[in-house]
């Protein structure tokens, strides 16, 4: 059970960091793989590989490329909103939100304890600044990221809306649903990420259910497709900077981001027979302190 936890008082606050370099990027990603393998392990429960394959993008979004207020989050409406529809993931979200300011990071350590707001998959809650809705039922987030842009447009402001997905994901009906609409009502305010990283908890997408060519289907509904290394923070950055200038752009765009399961500790990462065997399974102590020291300090400190 967590210890002396209270409801989180409206007014607390994290501390706001302003990153400039690649390299200050890159270090960021390090401490947010660390804080994903800390919370895992104190839990004993969670999603370690696509929480650790998924921590350069929610870097790059959160302290590179969206606009978003940390401390006036429900307060501020012209900010970029993002949604994330594999909402298993969320370890790394929780990460990248108390190490951008939206609360202290040592809440960071109640991950999936009794009583804590930072629940296994994420839940909207007016004292948990950061997410709008919950997720994690797979093939919803991209409706709700449709009706979120569509809000903005009809609000006349000048915001996007991110929705992150996984590849396996992307055998829901629903997210082609979304998919359609988001080209019926033109939401070129609209940018997805997909975690292309071929796996899910069952083995590999393709022997599942294959969505190939993947592309090919996303270009079918009408979306402007972008790939990148969703591994490298540089080429993540260039590409969201291209979809935004896009000229005379008409509808949604969507970057199938190339990820590897368990990035950044080679023992996490998918190996055969069973590359998927991170997916949903914490590391153990020995696992932590082993990873730990693989990913080195960095200048941003414990929690």
């Amino acid at each position: 059970m967590a210890k002396d936890l209270k409801p989180y008082p409206s007014g607390r606050k994290g501390e706001i960091i302003s990153l400039d370099t690649v390299d200050e990027l890159k270090e960021m990603a390090c401490q947010v793989r660390r804080d994903v393998v800390r919370m895992l392990t104190r839990a004993a429960s969670g999603h370690t590989g696509g929480s650790l394959g998924m921590a350069d993008v929610f870097t790059a979004l959160y302290f590179r490329i969206m606009r978003h207020d940390p401390h006036g989050f429900w307060e501020n409406p012209d900010q970029d909103m993002l949604f994330l529809s594999n909402g298993h993931i969320v370890p790394v979200w929780y990460s990248v939100l108390a190490r951008s300011g939206y609360f202290p990071t040592e809440e960071l350590d109640s991950l999936r304890q009794i009583d804590s707001y930072l629940q296994g998959h994420p839940t909207s809650d007016a004292r948990l600044p950061g997410i709008r809705i919950a997720s994690g039922s797979l093939g919803q987030g991209l409706s709700a990221a449709v009706g979120a842009a569509l809000g903005v447009k009809m609000d006349n402001r000048d915001a996007d809306v991110f929705c992150l997905m996984g590849d396996g994901e992307c055998q829901e009906g629903q997210i082609w649903e979304a998919a359609m609409s988001a080209t019926h009502y033109g939401l070129d305010n609209l940018i997805g990420i997909v975690d292309y990283n071929k796996l899910q908890i069952d083995g590999e997408v393709c022997d599942v259910m294959c969505v190939e060519p993947f592309g090919d289907k996303w270009k079918a509904f009408g979306w402007d497709v972008y790939h990148c290394d969703g591994n490298d923070i540089d080429a993540l950055v260039s590409t969201v900077e291209e979809i935004r200038s896009r000229e005379q752009a008409v509808g949604p765009a969507v970057i199938l981001a190339s990820t590897v399961m368990g990035k950044g500790v080679p023992f996490f990462e998918g190996v055969m027979p069973d590359k998927s065997n991170w997916h949903g399974k914490p590391p153990s102590a020995d696992h932590c302190e082993k990873a730990l020291a693989i990913l080195g300090e960095t200048s941003f400190g414990d929690y």
